[in-house]
């Protein structure tokens, strides 16, 4: 499960007591009580997005969160998509089917098909589109 991102503030916090008093990644940690790796990680996602210490007098929340954390293109690699509808009856018909189980079925006949997490969202939009009466 991803963790939940720091706050804008300690993670100035962190290039603060890194780049300016010199702090280790340890002492950083301590300080702010958070883990040394993920100081680290802070740290090397500032450096690969070229953000410098001080920061620039324009660079707001919103922006230094762009630029640590920039959006990700979306895949162009097409996935085969399931029979949703064989899904649902499944699920519907016998007791012990879960997604899961029917997510591992589906990935033996497609290996290059959607991770576990992406089917069950897939899943979840499709059944929203459902007519319930």
């Amino acid at each position: 499960m991803a963790q939940k991102r720091l706050s804008m503030r300690k993670i100035r916090d962190v290039l603060r007591l890194k780049h300016e008093l010199g702090r280790s990644q340890r002492e950083i940690g301590v300080i702010l009580w958070i883990s040394h790796s993920t100081v680290g990680s802070y740290v090397r996602r500032a450096r690969e997005a070229g953000v410098t210490w001080p920061l620039p007098d324009d660079l707001d929340d919103a922006g230094l969160e762009t630029a640590l954390y920039p959006p990700t293109a979306p895949s162009r690699v097409p996935r085969p998509e399931p029979n949703w509808a064989r899904v649902h009856r499944e699920l519907a018909r016998h007791k012990g089917v879960t997604l899961q189980l029917l997510w591992l079925e589906y990935r033996d006949e497609h290996p290059d098909g959607y991770g576990y997490s992406r089917f069950c969202d897939r899943y979840r939009e499709w059944r929203g589109r459902l007519n319930v009466v």
